[in-house]
C-alpha cells in the first residue's frame, strides 16, 4: 500500500491511488499520515473540539481567548493568526490565486473556491431535516429553514413588513423609494423587480411557457394556470379556461403605492392581487353578463363554455380515440381516456409515491392519508371520503336496491356486492391462500382464513375478553352477553342466536306438525 523511499533526511511518500507527496521530516509526514488516517489527537478543553495539528488547536484556542495577534496594514482589522490575515490582505491587493477550472473566476482563498465549484457539479451537502430538500450551500439551507420555523428576522423600517430574506426585504424596499433599477430594452419601461422584468418582457416576446396540464393550453403568466384549474370540474376534470376577457375599469382597483394592484369585488369584498383571478371572479356577480342555456336554464360565464355544456344535450361527441373508436364531448376527456391506453400516470402521490392518471383520483386517494370525509350523510350525519360511497350507503336508507342478479333476482345495493354474488353462480374463486391452497370467492373471507394459520384473533369481546379471528363470530357471540335472538321460527315463532340453531330446530318443527 505504501512505498517509502528514504534519501539523507528527505521523504517521499506514495499513496496508491491516493496522493504522492514530498515530506521533508519525520515529525511532517507523521502529521501528513493523520489527513489519511483521520486521526485528530489534539483536543480544546473549552470545547472538545479535535484538530490533527497543534498549530490548528492554536489557531481555535484564538476564538475561545478573543486573541488577536495581527493587524491589516491596510485598514488595521485584527486577525487571530497570520494565515486568515494573509487572506484578508488579499481584500485590499484583488489578488486571486484560486481559479475555477470551468469558468475561470478567481478567489482569494481555497475554501471559498470549493464553495463555487459546487455551482458545476450540482453538489448538495446540505439537506433539510424537516422536508429532505437539499442545497449547494449552507447559508441557502438556513435560509430556506424559515420557511418551516415562520422566522422573518428583516424588517421594512417605514412600515414594519417583515421577511424571511434580505433579498425580499431589498425588493420591498423599492415601493417605499420609488426606485425602478429594472428597464426593458424595447420600450423603456421600468420595474422595481427583475421579475416583473421578465414576465413583462414575454408582451414583446409572444413566449407562452407554462402550460396546462388539462387542457394542454399555453400561458405567458404562470398565474394563468392557476385561473385555469378554477375552470376545471373537480369530479371529471373538464376544463373551462377558455374564454376571452374584457379590460378592467381603473376604479375596480386600488393602489397600493407600487406596481402591485390590489383588485377588490365590489359586490362581495374579496380580494385579488392578479388581475386575471379577478375578473373571472367578478363574472359571478355579473349575471347580465352570464351566457344561458335554453335547454335547461343553466348560465355560463364564457360562451365557449355553453358550447361545450350544450353537447351534454345534442349528445354530440366531436372527439374520438383512434385506438378503440370511443367518442367524446371534450378533448380533456379524451385526453384523460387516452392514458388507459398509454399507461400514463402523470399525477403521484407525494406520501406513497402512488401514481395516478387524473388528478380528480389522486386528491380522493389523498383522503386516505389526510382522513378527510367531506361527504356526510343527512340521515345518520355518517361521513365518506367519496361521493360514491355515500351514494352507496344512503341506499340503506331508502332500501334501493338498483343491482339485480339475472340468474336468481337477487338485488344489490352497489355493483361490487353483485359481482362478489355472481361468484356463487359461475363457481370462480379467484383468491387462493398460498399454505393450503383453498380458494375462496371473496378477498375478505380469504383474510379471514389466513387467521387460522396465523392464529391471530384481532377482535375481542370487551364483557369476556374473548378473542375471536372474525368480527362475524365477535358478533354471533356478543349475543351470550345481550340476549339477542334474532333468527326466529316461522311455524312457533321460537327464537334463537344463530342460524344454524334455526335452521336445526326448523327440521324438527316441521317434522312435528
Amino acid at each position: 500500500m505504501r512505498e517509502i523511499l528514504q534519501s539523507a533526511s528527505w521523504l517521499h511518500v506514495k499513496y496508491v491511488g491516493i496522493t504522492s507527496a514530498f515530506i521533508f521530516r519525520i515529525s511532517n509526514l507523521k502529521r501528513h499520515m493523520r489527513t489519511h488516517t483521520g486521526e485528530k489527537p489534539f483536543s480544546c478543553k473549552e470545547c472538545e473540539k479535535s484538530f490533527n495539528q497543534i498549530s490548528d488547536l492554536n489557531r481555535h484556542m484564538r476564538t475561545h481567548t478573543g486573541e488577536r495577534h495581527f493587524s491589516c496594514k491596510y485598514c488595521g482589522k485584527c486577525i487571530r493568526d497570520e494565515y486568515d490575515l494573509k487572506i484578508h490582505m488579499r481584500t485590499h491587493t484583488g489578488e486571486g490565486p484560486f481559479s475555477c477550472k470551468y469558468c475561470d473566476k478567481c478567489f482569494r482563498d481555497v475554501l471559498h473556491l470549493n464553495t463555487h465549484m459546487r455551482i458545476h457539479t450540482e453538489e448538495k451537502p446540505f439537506s433539510c431535516k424537516e422536508c429532505k430538500k437539499y442545497f449547494s450551500f449552507l447559508s441557502h439551507l438556513k435560509i430556506h429553514m424559515r420557511t418551516h420555523t415562520g422566522e422573518k428576522p428583516f424588517t421594512c423600517k417605514y412600515c414594519d413588513k417583515c421577511y424571511s430574506h434580505v433579498s425580499h426585504l431589498k425588493t420591498h424596499m423599492r415601493t417605499h423609494t420609488g426606485e425602478k433599477p429594472f428597464s426593458c430594452k424595447k420600450c423603456k419601461k421600468s420595474f422595481h423587480d427583475g421579475s416583473n422584468l421578465k414576465s413583462h418582457m414575454i408582451i414583446h416576446t409572444g413566449e407562452k411557457p407554462f402550460s396546462c396540464k388539462e387542457c394542454d393550453k399555453s400561458f405567458s403568466l404562470r398565474t394563468w394556470i392557476s385561473c385555469c384549474s378554477l375552470g376545471a370540474c373537480t369530479c371529471c376534470c373538464m376544463c373551462f379556461c377558455h374564454g376571452v376577457l374584457d379590460e378592467l375599469n381603473p376604479s375596480d382597483y386600488m393602489e397600493t403605492g407600487s406596481d402591485e394592484r390590489c383588485y377588490i369585488c365590489k359586490e362581495c369584498g374579496k380580494s385579488f392581487c392578479d388581475k386575471s383571478l379577478f375578473r373571472i371572479h367578478t363574472r359571478i356577480h355579473a349575471e347580465d353578463e352570464r351566457f344561458s342555456c335554453k335547454e335547461c336554464e343553466k348560465s355560463f360565464n364564457y360562451i365557449s363554455h355553453l358550447k361545450q355544456h350544450m353537447r351534454t344535450h345534442t349528445g354530440e361527441k366531436p372527439f374520438s380515440c383512434k385506438e378503440c373508436n370511443k367518442s367524446f364531448s371534450h378533448a380533456s376527456t379524451l385526453k384523460t381516456h387516452m392514458r388507459i391506453h398509454t399507461g400514463e400516470k402523470p399525477f403521484s402521490c407525494k406520501e406513497c409515491k402512488k401514481s395516478f392518471s387524473h388528478v380528480s383520483h389522486l386528491k380522493t386517494h389523498m383522503r386516505t392519508h389526510t382522513g378527510e370525509k367531506p361527504f356526510s350523510c343527512k340521515e345518520c350525519k355518517k361521513s365518506f371520503s367519496r361521493v360514491s360511497h355515500l351514494q352507496t350507503h344512503m341506499r340503506t336508507h331508502t332500501g334501493e336496491k338498483p343491482f339485480s342478479c339475472k340468474e336468481c333476482d337477487k338485488s344489490f345495493r352497489d355493483v361490487s356486492t353483485l359481482k362478489k354474488h355472481m361468484r356463487t353462480h359461475t363457481g370462480e374463486k379467484p383468491f387462493s391462500c398460498k399454505e393450503c391452497n383453498k380458494s375462496f370467492c371473496d378477498v375478505s373471507n380469504l383474510k379471514s382464513h389466513m387467521r387460522t394459520h396465523t392464529g391471530e384473533k384481532p377482535f375481542s369481546c370487551k364483557e369476556c375478553n374473548k378473542s375471536f379471528c372474525d368480527v362475524s363470530n365477535l358478533k354471533t357471540h356478543m349475543r351470550t352477553h345481550t340476549g339477542e335472538k334474532p333468527f326466529s321460527c316461522k311455524e312457533c315463532k321460537k327464537s334463537f342466536s344463530r342460524v344454524s340453531h334455526l335452521q336445526r330446530h326448523m327440521r324438527t318443527c316441521k317434522t312435528f306438525s
